[in-house]
């Protein structure tokens, strides 16, 4: 065999290898895909992700694809690489002085192993395990390739695949073309919300169901009690104090601070009045009454926030932000009220956050933009921050005064290409520099979506 021919079997060799490897990546990297996963970067990706959405809609069809071409590109690589690295073989074995009967079956053995080996290693388990560790990376470099070959070798897929559907179907197991795979709590709450609509799930099961597939998702920055709505009491602070602040404000849960919330030095809640004789809580320093508090990141997620506060005796910890400040505290009643809606007591504020007016919704400045979504038809644009009274600030950009207005348009991420909807955000209390209030007017747009709980 001359120098040229054994250059271009060995590049053939090369090139079937990468063949293999990419019928091999294709596969396992559909097959770890979830369909939401690939719906969602179809829907906002480029035509890569178009080309692993149509790959995946058809997955039993291409996995077989995928089949043939690993079996043509692996036979091709065994054909091409066993003749060629058995005749550079023959040289070294000969000058090894081994008898000449015995060179062309020892190189052919050794030709299969080193062929096999490579073809393993380079074209099946290195993408394999790159499909695995990558799958959504992997499947947007093979997709394409992948859907081309199989579009080309129809005709042959058909066949094998319908002759292996014929039998399983002798065996009384019907073939399915994609993977059932797990349901994500997306993909849950998507349906919950069509249950409700269709009357299938009532609207009160609907919305704690709802409530509780994305409680996990939130974070202790979402759960808290902002900042500026905490009331604390100073380290020189007495007992009666306590009972003043508890009268005052109806809480039962109060910081003890050496200055502000950044120098928490503990919690005291009121049953421990009980504590100190009636004569002593005038000269008694809740100092001494305070326990120590936990604190969590604003980023916890709200499973790991319950775990906290239910392995404390106080049921509450302080959320600080990534600078290290106090950003807010949490409570075990702000976590039941995430999943159950409000828990309100006599104590309590009995104005709801959302109250619908004749013109529109007034609305708590400090509802979260979820909270507005799910109790309102307005749907906020995407942006830095989190509740509805920051979307206000952010498009004002400076502090308002009540009976200021501005306009506020939303865009339908499900279907982009609908005409804008435009609101009207009118200040109607302040709280020092904070909106405490504000009406939601919609001036123009699309009809009042309907939410799970059949708003």
């Amino acid at each position: 065999m001359s120098l040229t021919m054994t250059i271009l079997s060995l590049l053939a060799f090369i090139l079937l290898t990468a063949g293999t490897a990419l019928f091999v990546a294709a596969e396992f990297s559909l097959t770890a895909l979830e369909r939401s996963t690939v719906e969602a970067n179809a829907r906002a990706g480029g035509r890569r992700d178009q080309f692993v959405s149509k790959a995946h809609r058809s997955l039993s069809f291409q996995l077989s694809g995928a089949q043939i071409g690993i079996s043509i590109t692996t036979l091709a690589t065994g054909y091409l690489a066993e003749p060629v690295v058995a005749r550079l073989l023959y040289g070294p074995l000969t000058a090894l002085r081994i008898p000449a009967d015995w060179v062309s079956p020892i190189a052919l053995v050794l030709a299969l192993l080193i062929a096999t080996s490579v073809s393993m290693i380079f074209g099946e388990l290195v993408p394999k395990n790159l499909a695995v560790a990558r799958p959504l990376p992997t499947a947007r470099a093979a997709a394409a390739p992948q859907w081309y070959f199989s579009k080309l070798f129809t005709p042959v897929i058909k066949a094998t695949n319908g002759t292996a559907n014929w039998i399983l179907r002798q065996m009384g197991i019907e073939p399915a073309e994609e993977l059932r795979s797990a349901r994500s709590p997306q993909e849950l709450v998507s349906l919950v919300r069509n249950s409700a609509r269709s009357g299938s799930l009532d609207a009160d099961t609907a919305v704690l169901v709802n409530r509780s597939l994305q409680f996990g998702d939130r974070s202790a920055e979402e759960l808290m009690t902002p900042r500026s709505k905490i009331e604390s009491l100073e380290i020189e602070d007495t007992v009666a104090d306590l009972m003043a602040a508890a009268m005052r404000t109806g809480h039962s849960r109060f910081p003890i601070v050496d200055g502000d919330l950044d120098q928490t030095v503990g919690m005291v809640h009121v049953k421990q009045v009980f504590e100190i004789p009636t004569e002593r809580r005038a000269t008694t320093k809740l100092s001494r009454l305070a326990v120590p508090v936990p604190t969590v990141p604003s980023t916890l997620d709200g499973d790991s926030v319950m775990t906290q506060i239910r392995g404390n005796g106080i049921q509450t910890a302080m959320v600080v932000d990534e600078y290290g400040g106090t950003a807010g505290m949490v409570t075990f009643e702000d976590l039941i009220e995430e999943i159950v809606g409000d828990v309100r007591d006599e104590h309590d504020d009995a104005t709801p956050d959302v109250v619908q007016s004749r013109s529109g919704w007034q609305v708590s400045g400090l509802l979260r933009i979820d909270e507005v979504d799910s109790e309102t038809p307005f749907r906020a644009p995407e942006g830095d921050y989190e509740t509805i009274g920051g979307l206000v600030l952010e498009k004002l950009g400076h502090i308002p005064e009540e009976g200021e207005t501005v306009e506020l348009t939303e865009f339908d991420p499900d279907h982009p290409g609908d005409e804008p909807v435009h609101w009207q955000a009118r200040i109607l209390k302040m709280d020092g520099r904070r909106i405490d209030l504000l009406e939601l007017v919609k001036t123009e747009g699309r009809s009042e979506f309907e939410g799970p709980d059949g708003r």
